[in-house]
């Protein structure tokens, strides 16, 4: 938001600037290599005879303009703010037409360059550029070790001249490339190998109308191939002794730094003398591949784990022999971050499944409560009935098992009142109980 607002003030000074100055050439884009010698072209080959020229400069956060270099038709030359860098093209410009200005660029020479020609103090041309000032940055310093991760970054002052920077690699081929805060567009090569020597292409488009579609600079690198980058600086997460059951997906989860390039290795168990097979590999500029037979076991985690942004973690389905060692490696910049995983693998065993003893388990409670029911019906029946059988035995004495209910009723109401179960022989009410 904030360049396209800085864009709009551009193009609008530039509008004001042109109406009030007679300019017939649209404003152009320049963008130069710091440290490079670059040309500011101003040409004329109609403008002949006593002439004079202007050069000046409005720096970038600056709002007024500054002599850079003033030459008149006698060939005088003076400057107010210009470096010994700067310089016509032609010193015979009154001849040739050709007013360009030559310099070699540093970062603060960033800014709107006026170049005015004048005939007997009357203006006959003018233009105006915006010069932005491109720098580039490799590291690691050249030439690059082995196996090291190449960064290639380009950063445009002011960042409003341009709209996009990408990279090449020889052959002309793409590079992925991330726009930084700081740092501007950064492109990464990791695991770098011998045959990544040669010329990358930088290329940058500029803003509005110019008459450069973009413009490219070329940074040559050099792979020392008899220097290996060694990564002494590996952090060791601590070790995770776990185990899972065959064929069931295991989370394997590596360090929790998002990384330039990833690798997974593999030993298998009891084998602490084999050699390591790598299983998995993932450039986060380039790529990933699946190694052996692991191809169909392993597969990247979901949310919040992302391969694209360089956070890594997988889905381990094994097999019983899977087991062993799974070491995961990540690697950023110069660092490197490393954790190891033991795990164990159980067999998954000719075991039937509890589904229809469960079926069948639900089938039958309701008849087994049901049995249970009449069961316990039953017996309350046969019970309920052996005693209003026992109860209505007759006695040799008396109708029932108590004492004659005539004395009881002639007993006086202030004494106690008892009841007497005495043994009658073989009606006894007891035995009749014990029957049942």
């Amino acid at each position: 938001m904030e360049s396209a607002f800085l864009t709009i003030i551009l193009v609008s000074t530039f509008e004001v600037y042109s109406s009030h100055s007679g300019i017939t050439d649209w404003e152009d884009v320049m963008v130069a290599r710091e440290g490079v010698p670059t040309t500011l072209g101003c040409t004329d080959t109609a403008v002949r005879g006593a002439v004079a020229i202007n050069w000046m400069v409005k720096p970038v956060g600056v709002d007024e303009w500054k002599l850079v270099l003033s030459a008149n038709e006698r060939k005088k030359f003076s400057g107010g703010a210009s470096k010994a860098s700067m310089q016509l093209v032609d010193p015979n410009f009154q001849d040739t037409g050709v007013f360009s200005l030559f310099l070699v660029p540093r970062m603060e020479d960033s800014g709107l360059y006026s170049c005015s020609i004048k005939q007997q103090e009357r203006k006959l041309k003018e233009k105006i550029i915006l010069l932005a000032i491109l720098t580039v940055t490799v590291v690691p310093a050249a030439p690059i070790p082995l196996l090291s991760t190449l960064r290639l970054a380009a950063i445009v002052n002011p960042g409003y001249a341009i709209t996009r920077i990408t990279w090449a690699a020889p052959g002309n081929i793409s590079m992925k490339s991330e726009k930084k805060t700081n740092t501007g567009t950064v492109a990464k090569l990791p695991q770098v190998q011998n045959s990544d020597s040669g010329p990358y292409i930088c290329m940058v488009r500029p803003w509005g109308n110019s008459s450069n579609t973009h413009f490219a600079f070329k940074v040559d690198v050099i792979v020392d191939a008899d220097n290996v980058a060694s990564f002494t600086n590996i952090t060791h997460d601590s070790d995770i002794f776990t185990a899972t059951q065959a064929r069931t997906p295991f989370p394997l989860t590596c360090p929790s730094v998002p990384g330039d390039y990833v690798r997974l290795h593999w030993r298998p168990p009891d084998r602490e003398h084999s050699d390591i097979t790598l299983v998995y590999k993932n450039d986060s500029w380039g790529g990933s591949t699946f190694f052996t037979n692991h191809n169909k076991k392993l597969q990247l985690a979901g949310p919040p784990y992302n391969a694209e942004a360089g956070s890594f973690s997988f889905l381990l389905t094994p097999e019983f022999e899977d087991g062993g060692l799974y070491i995961c490696e990540v690697f950023l910049n110069d660092n490197a971050y490393s954790r190891r995983t033991i795990l164990s693998v159980l067999k998954d065993e000719a075991t039937p499944s509890l589904l229809p003893c469960l079926s069948a388990l639900l089938l039958l409670v309701p008849l087994v409560a049901a049995a249970v029911c009449v069961l316990l019906w039953r017996q309350k029946h046969i019970s309920d009935r052996g005693i209003e059988q026992s109860l209505s035995v007759h006695s040799g004495e008396a109708e029932n098992i108590y004492e004659n209910p005539e004395d009881i009723r002639q007993a006086p109401p202030q004494g106690s009142v008892y009841m007497d179960l005495k043994p009658r022989g073989e009606d006894d009410v007891y035995k009749e109980l014990e029957r049942y």
